[in-house]
């Protein structure tokens, strides 16, 4: 069994601001850090902090010398990254005094991901390998269906959620990692998790769901099978990675066979860590720090 991240690159420009930017306004900022990032990078960093062995399949630009280097000093293999004449994808992240964000996402060389360079990728794995996927990249609804084919497992974190995912077929995805806004969006219906959760399990009866609910933790579903678990209470400095490292933490334990509910305990310790800490990529625990942490 393998774990195949197939996922976006992204430099981060993190401003920091007491409240974000209004319509109309210009707002002065004291501080501005550059990190790599991307929610697939991320991913992967924390799938591999966590204890896996991942490969990372994506497009970077002539700059993406530095996002490279910090997958490979992480111990993620990029074999089967390919660099392009277009610049690498990029955000503009405000961070306000609570540790809240919002995110600018330009898609750059994730968005030229074509049917060609997928099928390559996914020629290298077979049933039973992970392959990890979210919606900054290009050509996703192919990715899918390939994978499937296969016999790959598919994790989904839709996010961002938006018109691209139509073309979808979800019906192929084995685990959904999403939040409570996305968990509205993919189930058509209101944000209340237990009908969010009952609307997901009738139109995709066959795949688990993990939801997060921010301070008030995470639900699991499968079938019959349903869990929750609470969040661990720190000084939230930074929330731009918490999503993508439960997702990582999460991925890995249970590509272990441990029991879910350790799996949304250890997931949501990651993620605690994460936030108290500043940068996407940078904020991501070891899984010695994850263990040792008395939170």
């Amino acid at each position: 069994m393998r774990i195949l991240d197939f996922g976006s690159f992204n430099i981060d420009y993190v401003y920091q601001v007491d409240h974000m930017v209004r319509p109309g306004e210009t707002l002065a900022t004291g501080r501005r850090d550059v990190y790599p990032g991307g929610k697939g990078l991320n991913q992967a960093v924390a799938c591999v902090r966590a204890g896996a062995k991942v490969w990372q399949a994506g497009l970077v630009g002539p700059e993406g010398g530095l996002l490279l280097d910090v997958c490979r000093e992480a111990g993620v293999n990029t074999d089967y990254v390919r660099t392009v004449d277009v610049a690498s994808g990029h955000t503009v992240i405000q961070v306000d005094r609570k540790g809240q964000n919002c995110i600018l996402l330009y898609g750059g060389a994730n968005q030229r991901i074509d049917e060609a360079y997928a099928d390559e990728v996914l020629s290298h794995f077979s049933a039973g390998d992970y392959v990890i996927l979210q919606n900054e990249i290009s050509c996703l609804p192919h990715i899918v269906d390939a994978a499937a084919a296969r016999g790959m497992r598919v994790v989904l974190n839709p996010s961002p959620y938006n018109e691209a995912l139509e073309a979808v077929d979800m019906s192929k995805v084995s685990l959904f990692l999403l939040n409570e806004v996305e968990g509205a969006q993919v189930a058509g219906g209101s944000e209340d998790p237990d009908e969010v959760l009952a609307r997901l399990g009738e139109k995709y009866p066959d795949a688990a769901v993990v939801l997060t609910l921010g301070s008030e933790g995470s639900r699991y579903q499968r079938g019959d099978e349903r869990y929750a678990q609470g969040i661990y209470h720190v000084d939230a400095k930074d929330t731009t990675a918490a999503g993508d490292t439960f997702t990582g933490y999460f991925v890995w334990a249970v590509s272990e066979g441990r029991p879910v509910p350790e799996a949304l305990d250890i997931a949501a310790k990651a993620s605690a860590i994460a936030v108290s800490r500043a940068g996407a990529v940078p904020s991501i625990p070891t899984i010695d720090e994850v263990m040792a942490a008395k939170l």
